[in-house]
């Protein structure tokens, strides 16, 4: 066996290793977060979601919001442990969505984490108007004197901390935006938005269809990933703001699409 054989085959058997661990840990905690992973093993986040669906393909795991659980754990998890979970990467992608709002605009931001962080970089703002179905951004934007607030206020999603059902819906049916902000629990370029509920992607194609502009806010931990079964398609011009750490496999889906902007940041 030539020495590039014997390594390729070292790196092939400890890569099986690893994934043989990753589903051992994933059946005894349940679930398992792909930083975590990645520290834990000493190896690359990117390497650690290559593994994930490897697993999930071959059904021996489910992906999840910045992990993966047990196949047959259905468990959405909670606003505070999204919160954790891709800090820095929320935040940079806040602080761009923040910037491309201008003075006078109307603007629609989605319940999450990262329209959170949004929320949270436009508190020293003023003529702005902010229609939002999150509580999040509620918190963020309660004692911003500069900013008309306007709540979505309809059924309490106690998980997501965001506001769904025909109450939220008929509300937004009376307004409309110059920009709307979405987050997603998953993103497929070709199925669009993915959420734990039909409820919220209902309330989701609505935003987008009340908005001039569109933009997805997700991390790169969501793109091409599918943890619940129900979706809200992007039928409209749109744009995808993510973290730098997003590879090209990632991205290529998206920047394929004729009518999607990708952005990196």
């Amino acid at each position: 066996m030539s020495q590039e054989t014997g390594a390729e085959e070292r790196r092939r058997l400890r890569a099986v290793d690893r994934r043989e661990l990753i589903a051992r840990t994933i059946q005894t905690d349940g679930t398992v977060v792909v930083e975590e992973l990645a520290r834990s093993l000493e190896v690359t986040p990117s390497t650690i979601r290559r593994d994930l669906a490897l697993l999930t393909e071959q059904g021996a795991i489910a992906r999840t919001y910045g992990g993966a659980m047990s196949a047959g754990h259905t468990a959405e998890p909670t606003l505070g442990q999204r919160s954790g979970l891709a800090v820095a990467e929320k935040d940079r992608i806040g602080r761009w969505a923040a910037a491309r709002i201008g003075p006078g605009d109307t603007v629609i931001l989605d319940a999450g984490t990262t329209t959170g962080r949004l929320a949270h970089h436009l508190r020293a703002r003023t003529d702005l108007t902010v229609i939002t179905s999150g509580l999040t951004a509620l918190r963020e934007l309660a004692e911003a004197d500069g900013v008309e607030l306007i709540t979505l206020a309809g059924t309490l999603r106690h998980v997501s901390q965001g506001f769904v059902g025909p109450l939220a819906e008929l509300t937004l049916s009376r307004l409309t935006a110059d920009k709307v902000f979405l987050g997603a629990d998953g993103l497929d370029a070709r199925l669009g938005i993915c959420e734990a509920s039909l409820h919220q992607t209902a309330l989701k194609e609505m935003m987008a269809d009340r908005g001039r502009e569109v933009y997805v806010l997700a991390d790169s931990s969501k793109l091409g990933e599918s943890p619940f079964t129900a979706w809200a398609p992007l039928d409209r011009p749109w744009t995808l703001v993510t973290d730098s750490g997003a590879t090209d496999d990632q991205l290529g889906p998206f920047r394929a699409l004729p009518d999607t902007e990708v952005i990196t940041v």
